[in-house]
């Protein structure tokens, strides 16, 4: 690996040890074996770095996740299919939540630096792209605007069900059943009209 990838491999083990507020500059430096000006140079700022490394570890551990649960339903009818993939994130959100609830420390920050918020939506729209391909991997047949519509929809519900997951792990969140059950309540709704 070189100082980069070090940087942020050592900015993810900062982190989830310690979270956001307490990660330091030089704590991250040390844990990757490199120099504090190393920071600087790859990344501009730590917090720079650290968001990098949350959007990262992100992308593969939520968004691999999702993606995995996409691919196992995909024989299913798509409606037993959506329940199945939200019936399965909450173990998801449970392998990821010390990344979760720094990714929240994180998004606090980064709603008051304007380079920052650029930055997240930037990566929002990463996100819908990367679901997008999912569900295109496991359903052909969709439209791009089909796969981006449905990617918007799941992209949503990850980080709302996230979010509700981490203030109640217990379970008390809407399950992949109880959400497609509402969805086809839109569906009928939309066919009877």
């Amino acid at each position: 690996m070189g100082n980069r990838e070090d940087l942020l491999a050592g900015a993810r083990r900062v982190i989830v040890e310690r979270g956001v507020a307490n990660a330091t500059a030089r704590d991250i430096a040390q844990a990757a074996g490199v120099s504090l000006a190393a920071i600087g140079y790859h990344f501009g700022s730590k917090d720079q770095l650290v968001t990098e490394a949350l959007l990262d570890t992100l992308g593969t551990g939520i968004g691999d996740g999702m993606e995995a649960a996409i691919l196992e339903a995909k024989d299913l009818p798509r409606l037993e299919a959506f329940a199945a993939l939200w019936n399965r994130m909450p173990d998801v959100f449970a392998a990821n939540r010390e990344t979760l609830l720094a990714s929240m420390e994180n998004a606090v920050r980064m709603m008051r630096d304007p380079a920052a918020l650029t930055r997240m939506q930037a990566a929002v729209e990463e996100g819908y792209r990367g679901v997008a391909e999912g569900l295109v991997a496991a359903y052909p047949d969709l439209s791009p605007e089909q796969a981006l519509a449905l990617a918007q929809l799941e992209f949503v519900l990850s980080q709302g069900l996230g979010i509700l997951w981490l203030l109640s792990p217990e379970g008390r969140i809407p399950d992949g059943d109880t959400l497609a059950s509402a969805v086809a309540l839109l569906q009928d709704e939309a066919h009877s009209g």
